[in-house]
């Protein structure tokens, strides 16, 4: 199977913002060669909002950075529509920038005019609800406002497929639940596709359409559920938490099965 990460050039017949072939991955460290996924085989459509879940180690981010092109696959083969943007747990912001010189970056490296760019972040810190913040430097953003900023960065990259890598666990409750609200809206408004990675149940149940479960290391698709609730959801409605139990006992059983606790 090749081992190529392949970027497509005609986005005009797109039936997927990325394919994931019979992908596996594999590190060679102090204990030999191990296996971190094995044959993953998974598509995410266009406009669709999917979770990677799965217990810590189980290879999630793994799949994320080789989604991202940080990485090549072992083997099999991944295919995006574009270059994906991605965003992280730590916001990873230019302290030395302000919230809009560091969305202002990410339109000068896609080559947007310098003439358009103080105009453009304006408008992506207004679509994050960061209205009137683009001279802030980033110490003076609470932890919120800066996943905010991460946002609108990764969105001024323009590209169709969002990747994001735990971008709330770090936040209180209270925040994490508000920013939940916030990204559906954009994801709504944007149509963008999203793959989030989270090891919280009703997180992935909070936000998906579909929430895929990746078996304890080697990382494989365990199974998948289509989440028909509506939206907007809240964490504690009843059909979101009925759920999540019913996934929650798939999980336990597969850490169980693999004797990790």
């Amino acid at each position: 199977m090749a081992t190529a990460l392949a970027k497509a050039a005609d986005a005009e017949s797109v039936d997927h913002a990325a394919r994931i072939e019979h992908v596996s991955k594999s590190f060679t460290g102090p204990a030999g060669r191990q296996l971190v996924l094995d044959d993953i085989t998974l598509d995410v459509a266009p406009g669709e909002f999917v979770t990677l879940l799965g217990a810590s180690g189980c290879g999630k981010s793994t799949l994320l950075n080789l989604v991202a092109g940080l990485d090549e696959p072992s083997a099999g083969s991944i295919t995006t529509h574009g270059r994906p943007a991605l965003m992280f747990q730590e916001h990873a912001l230019f302290p030395w920038l302000t919230a809009g010189k560091n969305i202002e970056l990410a339109l000068k490296l896609r080559g947007v005019p310098k003439s358009d760019r103080r105009g453009r972040a304006e408008e992506l810190l207004e679509l994050v609800r960061l209205k009137g913040a683009h001279g802030k430097r980033v110490h003076e953003l609470s932890g919120g406002m800066r996943q905010r900023v991460a946002m609108a960065r990764a969105l001024a990259q323009d590209s169709r497929l969002l990747l994001m890598d735990e971008p709330f666990a770090a936040l209180d409750a209270i925040t994490r639940d508000v920013l939940h609200d916030e990204l559906t809206r954009i994801w709504q408004e944007t149509g963008v596709s999203v793959l989030f990675v989270t090891h919280n149940v009703r997180e992935a149940v909070r936000l998906a359409q579909r929430v895929v479960l990746l078996s304890s290391r080697p990382g494989r698709v365990a199974r998948e559920w289509r989440v028909d609730i509506p939206q907007p959801r809240r964490i504690e409605d009843a059909p979101v938490a009925e759920l999540s139990l019913e996934i929650t006992e798939v999980l336990r059983g597969e850490i169980r099965r693999h004797g990790q606790h």
